[in-house]
């Protein structure tokens, strides 16, 4: 029979610890004592009890110093102190420092049934809420984030390396790739995840607002300031500032930054007083901070304080086993929105997918499936729900078989993918059955050889292309995320 509840009893008197023992083992708890509160310190990380059943009145460390001293290290501990009837203030007293109840003595048999049985349900709800938050944080960090291919498994392992730190990070890579996403994940995995994240994007504003944003204004700093205001530093006070399209910060307002950087202090527009707050920045571009240095367009001091360390986000064309991932998560959150229910994208339209540059990255994606949902009559996304530019002629299998020897490995499994597909009317599922490999390795393939194919014709106009049609095999690892 499963225990009810597992309870840690600290009580002086032996008699009354052996006595009930027995009775709540009785009641089918599992039950286990000390005599003291520094033994039933001892204990509570060995027995993990959900209820800590203890004595007021102790020699050492009586109950009330344990419970605090255990909240210390284990706040979610859920206390029931005993006490003799004189002096019922000192239980109350314990429950306005965090016990959940009192008994007194002698004990009322059917009342310690009542209140153990209670205190043991409260213990499992917050033990239930706890593994619930930390399920929300994770999600909050890593839920929305497909990385199946090995370029995006390295990219996560750096983020857990980099998040507890207070280093300052650089994120670069091509609009819609998820810049601002990583950062996002970077925060919810830091000790600063409690904290505000702020965002700033500062290609948006002119020069004049992006420095009252940063920094604030006092009253009457210029036309229009009608009153003090907080600006994002104040604001991420204790959290992260996430610095969006950092390249187009003007000159003027690049110098106050590198202060921050380097005093942690600055002073609102319009205003004498120095404040210091504790932020972290991250920091986000989609061009190169290099050529802007060259260009006279960006500090090179600044460009050395932001980048401690460089995340480089992969655009999807160089991740392409993320695509079918990618397309389904976006299918299932678009179709609960407009209420339709899709078994997900026929062989035709997750083939199209595949061979399909993604000039926009993952952004491009999502506003692709969106539409295709909408536009959706039928129980799968078909190729004609996809816009035109997808709709590319198939990959045609090679006519001739390669000769054995003489041939590549590469040249050998194309061949045979192709005219397996070819054999089984462009079915993945069947095609896979008969190669005994997963659907999945096949849609992968097809976008590897359909970008060999581009690969080619770009080399006829402008010469070879590094890295073309090479065949190497990055097969799906592993995935963070869901």
């Amino acid at each position: 029979m499963p225990s009810r509840g597992r309870i840690l009893i600290v009580d002086d008197e032996a008699n009354a610890r052996a006595a009930l023992s027995e009775i709540l083992r009785e009641d089918g708890y599992t039950t286990e004592t000390a005599a003291d509160g520094f033994k039933g310190l001892g204990k509570l990380e060995e027995f993990g009890p959900d209820v800590v059943l203890t004595d007021l009145k102790m020699p050492g460390l009586d109950g009330i110093r344990m419970m605090e001293k255990a909240h210390e290290v284990l706040p979610d501990t859920t206390f029931v102190v005993m006490t003799a009837f004189g002096t019922i203030s000192s239980a109350v007293e314990a429950v306005k420092k965090g016990a959940y109840n009192y008994l007194t003595k002698p004990l009322d048999f059917a009342v310690l049934a009542v209140v153990v049985e209670r205190a043991v349900e409260r213990a499992r709800l917050l033990q239930e809420n706890s593994r619930l938050r930390e399920r929300l944080r994770e999600r909050n960090a890593f839920g929305h984030f497909i990385a199946s291919h090995p370029s995006m498994v390295k990219l996560l392992r750096l983020v857990e390396q980099v998040a507890p730190s207070r280093a300052s990070v650089l994120l670069i890579g091509e609009t819609g790739t998820g810049k601002e996403l990583v950062a996002e994940m970077i925060h919810r995995s830091s000790p600063r995840a409690r904290a505000p994240f702020v965002r700033l994007n500062c290609a948006a504003l002119s020069e004049s607002l992006l420095e009252s944003e940063l920094f604030g204004h006092e009253r009457g700093a210029f036309t229009g300031a009608i009153g003090r205001r907080e600006g994002r530093f104040e604001q991420a006070n204790g959290g992260t500032l996430f610095l969006d399209e950092v390249s187009e910060i003007p000159l003027a307002t690049q110098v106050k930054l590198l202060r921050f950087l380097q005093e942690r202090s600055f002073e609102r527009v319009g205003g004498n007083e120095t404040l210091k707050v504790d932020v972290r920045i991250l920091a986000a571009s989609n061009r190169d901070l290099r050529q802007r240095i060259q260009e006279g367009l960006f500090r090179e001091d600044l460009y050395y304080r932001l980048n401690v360390v460089t995340l480089e986000i992969p655009p999807l064309r160089e991740r392409g086993s993320d695509i079918p991932e990618l397309a389904t998560f976006f299918l299932g959150r678009y179709a609960q929105e407009n209420g339709k229910r899709l078994e997900g994208f026929s062989d035709e339209s997750l083939q199209a997918l595949l061979a399909y540059p993604f000039p926009g990255n993952v952004r491009e994606l999502e506003n692709l499936v969106e539409r295709a949902v909408v536009l959706c009559d039928g129980p799968r996304i078909e190729i004609a729900h996809l816009p035109a530019a997808l709709n590319t002629e198939p990959q045609a299998a090679p006519d001739v078989m390669p000769q054995v020897p003489g041939s590549t490995i590469y040249e050998l499994e194309r061949f045979a993918i192709l005219r397996t597909l070819e054999a089984c009317k462009g079915s993945t599922s069947k095609a896979a059955t008969i190669l005994g490999i997963s659907p999945r390795k096949i849609q992968y393939k097809l976008h590897e050889y359909s970008a060999a194919k581009r690969a080619e014709g770009r080399e006829g106009a402008l010469g070879p292309i590094d890295g073309a049609g090479d065949g190497q095999d990055d097969e799906p690892r592993s995935r963070a995320g869901s």
